[in-house]
């Protein structure tokens, strides 16, 4: 199956709640996938506590790309 979405970014919460402040600014809304809650929720434990995944839409990948890279360097 295809997906209309990319990975545009993986790490800690703290910088992937930035990045997507950051990408919303610029009316980018990333989806976040946080396998940690997930487990969390149905009852299992995960050793990667804190890691989530940012996505956004293809279309947008170019831009989101460049608002990252802008981010990392100022963190």
């Amino acid at each position: 199956m295809e997906s209309d979405y990319s990975k545009l970014y993986a790490g800690s919460f703290i910088v992937v709640q930035l990045i997507t402040q950051n990408l919303e600014k610029q009316g980018i809304t990333p989806i976040v996938k946080d396998e940690t809650e997930s487990a969390r929720l149905a009852g299992f434990g995960t050793p990667t506590y804190g890691f989530q995944e940012l996505y956004v839409h293809s279309s947008e990948k170019k831009k989101a790309e460049a608002i990252v890279a802008t981010t990392l360097a100022e963190f």
